[in-house]
């Protein structure tokens, strides 16, 4: 497979695993309600730290996949606040934060453990799951802050404009993406780049970010058609 070829099967591939990926939320919305929503948001920060380590080249950048898995649950949580409030999202945040805390210590010690004489899986393991602790570390804090603040800004946006569904959510999302690039970027990598290369990676990653996070607008449109024909009506903003 020439380079050409490998390029569009990587843009192919990275449309299908978003529009997966936007599908499942509201697939685990419309069989399971609120609480497919908090599943989801456990399921998507696990994986998006297992794919974080792979890259891959797309239309000329060089991107980490779990980008887009990521982004899911940041539509997640916006589902949470618009249906059910901002302590039902704040709440999703911190399960999120707790399974990615926990599947990170568990799959660390079993690392640590000697394989034994026939193991062959020991190796692969350590190469997905024996991240550094700053790396981790950069992780957390990145979607303790990036997340918080989109709960609290798309809360913000609706007292503002609580008519136009798109706006709350493209206002809240991008810059949430935005902090979410800076603050990983800066707490992993600072100190070890220099400051141009700190920069270009966190423009890189938050461009397709901010792709991403325009994507889900439909999405969240569609998941207020599932709720209106399945739950009650949105509880109001205190």
């Amino acid at each position: 497979m020439d380079i050409m070829s490998m390029a569009a099967s990587n843009e192919f591939l990275w449309i299908a695993m978003l529009l997966l990926n936007f599908a499942a939320v509201l697939v685990a919305f419309r069989f399971f309600g609120q609480t497919g929503i908090y599943v989801w948001i456990a399921l998507a920060g696990v994986v998006a730290n297992i794919q974080v380590s792979k890259t891959i080249e797309i239309v000329g950048f060089t991107a980490t996949l779990g980008n887009i898995v990521y982004a899911g649950s940041f539509l997640a949580t916006d589902i949470l606040s618009e249906h059910y409030g901002k302590a039902a999202a704040r709440r999703g945040v911190g399960i999120g934060f707790f399974s990615i805390l926990v599947v990170t210590g568990l799959m660390y010690l079993a690392i640590l453990f000697e394989p034994a004489p026939s193991d062959t899986m020991h190796e692969s393991l350590a190469t997905v799951f024996g991240v550094l602790p700053r790396i981790a570390g950069a992780s957390l804090v990145a979607y303790v802050i990036s997340q918080r603040h989109d709960v609290w800004a798309y809360s913000f946006w609706r007292t503002r404009f609580p008519g136009p569904l798109w706006i709350r959510n493209n206002l809240s999302t991008i810059v949430s993406q935005l902090i979410d690039s800076v603050v990983f970027t800066i707490v992993a990598f600072a100190g070890v780049f220099p400051a141009g290369v700190l920069v270009q990676i966190v423009v890189t990653t938050y461009l397709v970010k901010a792709v991403v996070a325009v994507a889900d607008t439909p999405f969240l449109y569609l998941a207020g058609i599932i709720h209106r024909r399945s739950e009650r009506p949105a509880p109001a903003e205190e």
